[in-house]
């Protein structure tokens, strides 16, 4: 297992990050404004493409860090 030699680069991960706003719920079909259904997500979880299956992960990541 890999160890991070920085706390605070361990912090701010998603600052550093490559990611293009609504590219996963694009290619879902669903329109602008509307979430993501849930059945969906859990397939794209299991896509034949990686990149797709890495936008599902990181979408279910976020969801969990939401402020309820």
């Amino acid at each position: 297992m890999k160890e991070r030699k920085n706390k605070e680069e361990g912090k701010k991960w998603i600052q550093g990050a490559d990611i293009k706003k609504g590219a996963l719920r694009k290619k879902l079909g669903i329109k602008e404004g509307h979430k993501i259904p849930e059945a969906k997500l859990e397939k794209a979880e299991h896509s034949k493409n990686p990149k797709t299956r890495k936008q599902a992960v990181l979408a279910e990541t976020f969801k969990k860090m939401r402020k309820k």
